[in-house]
């Protein structure tokens, strides 16, 4: 036992738990003895039986547990911070159910650190997956009856979307299993009965920020032809011209545009019901007649007459785009659009949205209607997430475990058929599974390229990788069996002698590494991507861009956040830190390559692989290889790769020096895209409502004002603008020169994005906010500076009025014509902007 007396709101554990128990003894339990008994069922009965009458609720009771006398730290918390709560158990069915004979699997995305009970047996299985087993005879539940089961879980629980449904129970003997009925549902409310009040263990962020009331209080809306005249993205310029032109439909003649293209565009207007009369839009490539300053990829010169409409276009992108901001102009429905002149060009070369299909599968349609979406306002790149632990989500020829162990989850502890449950998937599926089969993977890139939309594959290595460490665990026991071990080794991606004790930061062992001194590695990432590049050679878009992944290989629990056993720190968690490995620290085949003089540490074998993998991708004909910046850390810069450019996305927080990564990284010759979590992670709330699903990590309240508010050129800048994530100020001084931007991409992670409505209520309208960004460059951005200090109350750099006005005419835009497109389009829209304050 551990050298430790937790409390259970005061009462020391065992006194707690009998008093619950002792209550449901008290209480009967079992009704009368005519009541029928779910043990005497068959196995499989029995767990239909259960998993129809068991419900799970869950109530947190404490957020600063440390405050209420519980010893966090000795529990091992990271930071010593923990919370405490209640499964509540209680019996919806008419049978009595006993103790014994069965076992209750829960999703925790936070860990769970004890349960309190001494009749519960519990284990961690893996990630978020724990296994909580009554004792026989410890207790019977009659119709109605409750049992509530402590707990304490690491951190803290403030959203109703940090609980997971879909527990699920199995009975001993029986192969099958059963979703718990009461908690098969995506809705929270049907589960959690309790969360404190915000204000538990939370400073200031309670409030809403200043700037989104200052932007409603200080700008007067812009009359009705100033939103008229907007476009979404904003142009560079536009010259106001005479009359108006009705737009009711578009007759396309843009001999510079394949047919594949002009037909993206024609399914565009229909989408927005342009079905009047039709007006002609003429355009050609002449960039010989347009600015310098738009003379570059996408620009355009739109001319908008009442008796037609022109493009004069650097390129096709630029005729595209062009055609496109006639139909942003363009009401739905059809209607009046001002006449003017545009210049127009993008910002940036990079306007990205990531998509995470691993954690919980996007159907095609759904990217596809992202696609046409990002297409609208002029994103050009779409950062396919393909793997990580919970799932392998595209065919790979010749490697079929890929699809068919690691797209799936069921009840199989061994994984052998399947990855184990996670992020409330159930054992079957109910969210979570699926692929893009080669097919399907070939028709969206080649629907993408028609809408001028490239998409990037990642496959996330070495860290984030079990969903392919355990399918070729299987290929490897299936060959093994047959007597071919050459085959059977070939794509093996673990080193069989490894002992490394590791926790990743969701929670996996050391299956969540693949291993970059296993030869089976480099072969498996060579197959990998030559299948992956031929599929964009077969869709007609040549791979440009490969993404290697690279983040969080790691144990979380050689954090900072932690200290040995003996330690005496009351803010740290006690682990025994002897115990705990770095990846691979007890690799014989790593420990091997080290003494070769390959690499100097453990450390950095995940940039070694990285530059390993860039030779496959230069020898794909891919230009670039990308990474997120925790794959480069060991590396001197773009130059130790094989690739002719290197990527990196940079996912610091504004407050936590994502300004000085990016001048490092300019500095060192990498092309830089901002992926800042504060601003730009879709899977984080929109505003403090509990309701309002995410992870929050990095942010409380992104709401699509925060996103449009960021000034990419100058991120010293936004100090003066947004707070920390907890409310409070901080302060960034700019040094050196400007860092320079390959672009800006938003990130929609899907840990609590099970369906693919709830994908698209945490995209829309932020999508919005983020093409604004990507593509224009507002007045209100100040230049770079260097010795330029920015704090949100202190300093008065920027021209909050013109912010102000800014997001006016934006909202305005949005809410008055753009949303109701979104809706047209079959899209789930979060109502009201996704403002923090609600509106």
């Amino acid at each position: 036992m551990r050298r430790w007396v937790s409390h259970y709101l005061g009462i020391p554990i065992s006194r707690a738990a009998a008093i619950v128990v002792t209550a449901c003894i008290v209480a009967s339990c079992g009704g009368s003895s005519s009541d029928a008994d779910a043990s005497r069922l068959s196995p499989a009965a029995r767990t239909a039986a259960i998993g129809d009458a068991l419900t799970v609720r869950v109530a947190i009771d404490v957020n600063d547990a440390a405050a209420t006398g519980t010893n966090c730290a000795d529990l091992g918390a990271d930071w010593a911070s923990c919370a405490r709560g209640r499964l509540i158990l209680e019996n919806g069915g008419a049978r009595k159910l006993a103790a014994g004979g069965w076992t209750l699997y829960v999703h925790s995305i936070r860990r769970l650190l004890m349960i309190e009970h001494p009749a519960i047996a519990w284990k961690h299985i893996t990630g978020d997956l724990y296994a909580l087993t009554p004792a026989a005879g410890a207790f019977t539940l009659g119709s109605g009856e409750r049992l509530e089961v402590p707990f304490v879980g690491e951190y803290w629980y403030r959203r109703t979307s940090d609980l997971l449904p879909r527990a699920y129970v199995v009975a001993d003997g029986d192969t099958g299993s059963a979703v718990l009925r009461n908690n098969d549902t995506d809705d929270e409310t049907r589960y959690v009965d309790r969360l404190p009040a915000v204000a538990d263990n939370v400073s200031a962020f309670v409030t809403t920020p200043t700037q989104v009331l200052r932007a409603r209080a200080e700008a007067a809306l812009p009359d009705a032809r100033q939103v008229a005249a907007r476009a979404l993205p904003s142009v560079l310029r536009e010259t106001a011209g005479q009359g108006v032109a009705q737009i009711g439909a578009v007759e396309l003649n843009l001999p510079g545009l394949t047919a594949a293209q002009t037909a993206a565009l024609a399914t565009r207007a229909a989408t927005l019901g342009l079905n009047g009369p039709a007006v002609r839009v003429n355009g050609a490539i002449a960039a010989g007649t347009l600015p310098a300053d738009i003379a570059k990829h996408g620009g355009y010169r739109l001319s908008i007459a009442p008796g037609g409409v022109s493009i004069d276009a650097f390129d096709a992108a630029g005729l595209y785009y062009g055609t496109q901001t006639l139909l942003s102009l363009t009401p739905a429905g059809g209607g009046s659009v001002p006449a003017m002149t545009i210049e127009d060009a993008p910002r940036y070369a990079h306007r990205g949205m990531m998509v995470d299909v691993a954690r919980n599968f996007r159907q095609p349609a759904t990217l596809r209607r992202l696609i046409d979406q990002m297409s609208a306002y002029k994103l050009n790149r779409l950062h396919l997430h393909l793997s990580d632990d919970e799932g392998w989500r595209i065919e790979i020829p010749g490697l079929p475990e890929l699809t068919e162990v690691g797209a799936k989850r069921c009840h199989d502890l061994s994984e052998t058929r399947c990855l184990v449950p996670q992020l409330a998937s159930g054992p079957d599926n109910r969210s979570g599974g699926g692929y893009l089969s080669r097919a399907e993977y070939v028709a969206l890139v080649r629907y993408a390229t028609e809408r001028f939309v490239e998409i990037i594959p990642e496959i996330d290595m070495p860290g984030h990788a079990r969903a392919a460490v355990v399918s070729m665990e299987a290929r490897y026991r299936r060959l093994h069996a047959q007597g071919d071990e050459a085959a059977a080794t070939a794509y093996r991606l673990l080193d069989p002698a490894d002992t490394t004790n590791a926790t990743t930061v969701q929670f996996y062992d050391r299956r969540s590494f693949l291993n970059p001194c296993a030869d089976g590695a480099r072969r498996f990432a060579s197959k990998v991507i030559g299948e992956i590049a031929s599929m964009h050679r077969e869709a007609g878009a040549p791979l440009a861009i490969w993404h290697f992944g690279g983040d969080e290989a790691k144990n979380i629990l050689l954090g900072a956040g932690f200290q040995p056993l003996d330690g005496t720190d009351p803010g740290k968690g006690r682990v025994n830190l002897a115990a705990q490995d770095k990846p691979w620290g007890r690799s014989p085949q790593c420990a091997a390559l080290i003494r070769s003089g390959q690499a100097a540490s453990v450390d950095e074998l995940p940039s070694m692989f990285a530059q390993q993998v860039s030779q496959i991708v230069r020898t794909n004909g891919i230009g670039t290889m990308a990474a997120w910046q925790d794959g480069i850390r060991h590396a001197n810069g773009p130059q130790d790769f094989a690739t002719s450019n290197v990527m990196v996305t940079l996912w610091d927080t504004l407050f936590w020096g994502a300004a000085d990564t990016a001048r490092t990284l300019d500095t060192q010759g990498y092309q830089t895209v901002l992926a800042l979590p504060d601003y730009l992670y879709f899977d984080f709330p929109y505003s403090f409502d509990p309701k309002e699903r995410g992870y929050y990590w990095a942010s409380h309240a992104t709401d699509s004002f925060k996103t449009f508010s960021l000034a990419p050129d100058n991120l010293p800048q936004n100090a003066e603008i947004m707070p920390d994530r907890d409310g409070r100020p901080f302060e960034v001084t700019s040094a050196g020169s400007a860092p320079r931007i390959e672009g800006m991409q938003g990130q929609a992670w899907a840990e609590v994005m099970r369906t693919d409505t709830q994908f698209e209520y945490m995209v829309y309208p932020r999508l919005l906010a983020l093409a604004e960004r990507a593509w224009h460059r507002a007045a209100w951005e100040r230049p770079f500076a260097a010795g330029e200090r920015y704090r949100l109350g202190d300093t008065n750099k920027v021209d909050k009025a013109a912010l102000a006005n800014d997001w006016a005419g934006f909202m305005s835009v949005v809410e008055n014509r753009e949303l109701p497109k979104l809706v047209r389009a079959g899209a789930t829209v979060r109502p009201g902007l996704g403002l923090a304050s609600g509106g």
